[in-house]
């Protein structure tokens, strides 16, 4: 096995993948709470309140994700978002992520942590943006 082909063109490639998938789901949390699609049984959040600016968060930094634009700074300011909504929403309910609802969103902090330093992959926009090969 050729891990040196593995690393230069399908590693790109798969974070790419990654950071698409990651940010077309995460949105979809946002535009739940920002305009209550897809349907849910929480009531829509004021704007300006601590789950509307979150909304806000997860639809324009998941929109910046899914092109690849600032792709680290976006995915560092994103990851400690998830933890702190781990932290304050989830963490009192239980000790165990898998009974208090937070597992989604270590995950999250996780990986949005790690494309902070390993950067968009392939098809970013900052690829272009800053004239260099995805790493």
């Amino acid at each position: 096995m050729n891990t040196a082909h593995l690393e230069q063109v399908w590693a790109p490639r798969l974070l790419g993948i990654l950071r698409i998938v990651a940010a077309l789901i995460f949105m979809e949390h946002g535009t739940q709470k920002l305009f209550g699609f897809p349907a849910s049984s929480n009531p829509t959040p004021a704007l300006f309140s601590l789950m509307g600016f979150a909304g806000v968060l997860e639809v324009v930094g998941g929109a910046f994700l899914l092109i690849g634009l600032f792709t680290r700074p976006v995915a560092f300011v994103l990851s400690g978002m998830m933890a702190v909504a781990y932290w304050m929403a989830h963490a009192p309910r239980s000790i165990y992520p898998v009974l208090n609802g937070g597992d989604a969103a270590i995950l999250y902090c996780f990986v949005f942590l790690f494309m902070a330093a390993a950067g968009g992959g392939a098809w970013a926009v900052d690829n272009l943006r800053t004239g260099r090969r995805p790493a």
